[in-house]
């Protein structure tokens, strides 16, 4: 079992995700900055495990000089270990939909069709060509969404077009994350 309370794993992982989308280096440094010291206050650290793309979270003391250290491993359960990439199998598909749904909604609901058109063109796009969460976006799915996908794909209306960037605020806003990148964008 793992000793690692669930929102601690949640938040490693988002942190470690935002440290990935980052555009600049001090950013990046920051987002793992704070993972770390999240993680050290219960012992534990964190390493990608580049071969799968895995955020491995392991107690500290399994770690000598770098490295960790098989001899030091007591129970393997102790680890937690978190996919960065969606396999995109159905079952994945199905519960991204449910989950950008859900903020869709919520953004209608909250702010109108026309910024809950513009967060459903964004969720289709994360859904359909990523097979993940709106709020995993990387500052690259932004530009890419809205260079490509956005004027090609969503066919927005001259309304729609001019508060895009508010409406991609108030979605990853929704989604209790911060915008990747995307204020150096504007």
């Amino acid at each position: 079992m793992a000793e690692l309370p669930p929102d601690v794993i949640e938040e490693a992982e988002r942190l470690t995700r935002l440290a990935r989308s980052a555009v600049d280096g001090n950013e990046r440094d920051a987002y793992e900055s704070r993972r770390s010291d999240l993680l050290e206050e219960h012992g534990y650290a964190a390493r990608i495990r580049p071969e799968d793309d895995v955020l491995v979270l392991h107690p500290s003391e399994w770690v000598v000089d770098g490295t960790i250290r098989v001899d030091r491993i007591d129970d393997t359960d102790r680890a937690v270990e978190r996919p960065l990439s969606a396999s995109g199998d159905e079952d994945d598909w199905e519960a991204v939909e449910a989950h950008n749904a859900a903020i869709v909604a919520e953004i209608a609901a909250a702010h109108g069709d026309v910024h809950g058109a513009n967060a459903r063109a964004f969720a289709d796009f994360m859904g359909n060509h990523y097979v993940r969460r709106v709020e995993d976006a990387t500052a690259e799915e932004i530009a890419v969404f809205l260079e490509e996908y956005y004027p090609r794909n969503a066919w927005p209306t001259a309304e729609e077009k001019s508060v895009i960037a508010e409406s991609l605020e108030l979605l990853f806003a929704a989604a209790d994350a911060d915008v990747p990148g995307f204020a150096a964008r504007r």
